[in-house]
């Protein structure tokens, strides 16, 4: 399986394609290297996004996931730049309880990419589950210009 490691604001990365579309982006560097055009372009527009000049990915993705949870992740994709919802809002959205939504945002294999940081609990942050926990999620969303 192709793989590209970068340096970004939030730690080392590992983004990972297999048959032409982005599978996983994970913490930690990769042992073996081996990048494609689409790793390539997923680090650039990654890089941009960490520069500042970036609001959105086109990347063809195809996360491993049950159906439920890919629809939370579609929904989550749709969610702009900038904005938030809460696990209640996307819950409702998908006809489901927030407790399953969170679930789904944990078992997210593509952060940051399919935006799991920009949902929040009802009552403040909630979790992340990616490397840095919430201090992790603060961080993208001031990177957003979300006002916490």
């Amino acid at each position: 399986m192709p793989q590209k490691s970068m340096h970004s604001p939030i730690g080392d990365l590992t983004i990972s394609s297999e048959d032409g579309v982005l599978v996983a982006l994970d913490w930690g560097w990769a042992r073996d290297q081996t990048s494609d055009e689409l790793l390539e372009r997923a680090k650039s527009q990654l890089e941009a996004y960490f520069d500042g000049k970036g609001e959105t990915f086109d990347l063809p993705l195809s996360p491993a996931g049950t159906d439920f949870q890919q629809r939370v992740w579609t929904l989550m994709r749709a969610i702009s730049y900038g904005k938030t919802m809460t696990y209640g809002e996307m819950a409702k959205a998908l006809g489901s309880a927030a407790r399953a939504v969170g679930m789904a945002c944990g078992a997210n294999p593509i952060p940051v990419i399919i935006p799991c940081h920009r949902v929040l609990a009802a009552n403040g942050m909630g979790g992340y589950s990616g490397e840095g926990g919430v201090e992790t999620k603060v961080a993208l969303l001031r990177l957003e210009g979300v006002l916490l």
